[in-house]
């Protein structure tokens, strides 16, 4: 670290360290990946009723391939793709595979999502990053299980409850509602 950089606060270094690491993401996702998300979820054509069911819990929107990719690209307007990314890799790395899989792929989700200065670091507390980082000494189908649980809570408890009042969620179940509406009316009209 430069000798400027070490005379300024922990917090201001913290904050510079988050708001460098948010730009070299959206320095990413503005190449390839945003768009790749974004038309992804531009062309989520739920119906009105499984729209309205993400609101009932936030497993619920994870399990529906149209809501998850619409959460996703909620995510991406707010920065915290990372999130949703971290989640799905530990899903994906609990699915069997030989011990040499494993071990490669534990180092990969470590160096991109836990390690300190990550392209895609969670925002997971110290002691969680300790404990992530020891058990990956031996790594298990469960040695992620406890930073995935921190970011799966802050999901559900902040980053779900903002989707649903969004903007974009709101838009949809209005269009979703609205298409709806027009095809019963549709249907009234032939079978009269």
């Amino acid at each position: 670290m430069c000798r400027g950089l070490a005379s300024l606060p922990t917090t201001c270094l913290e904050r510079a360290k988050e708001l460098r690491a948010r730009l070299g993401i959206f320095c990413q996702k503005a190449d390839s990946s945003h768009s790749e998300y974004s038309n992804k979820a531009d062309q989520v054509r739920p119906t009105p009723d499984e729209a309205l069911k993400w609101k009932e819990s936030f497993v619920t929107l994870l399990k529906n391939k149209h809501g998850l990719a619409t959460f996703r690209k909620f995510l991406i307007l707010e920065f915290s793709e990372e999130n949703i990314a971290f989640y799905l890799a530990c899903e994906d790395y609990k699915i069997p595979k030989s011990t040499s899989k494993l071990d490669a792929m534990a180092k990969k989700i470590y160096e991109e999502f836990i390690e300190s200065d990550a392209p895609r670091e969670v925002n997971i507390d110290h002691e969680t990053r300790n404990i992530t980082k020891f058990n990956l000494v031996k790594p298990s189908i469960s040695c992620f299980d406890l930073a995935q649980n921190k970011i799966y809570t802050l999901m559900e408890k902040d980053s779900y409850p903002r989707f649903l009042r969004s903007a974009l969620y709101q838009d949809l179940i209005k269009k979703a509602t609205y298409k709806s509406a027009k095809q019963q009316i549709s249907s009234k009209k032939s079978h009269t």
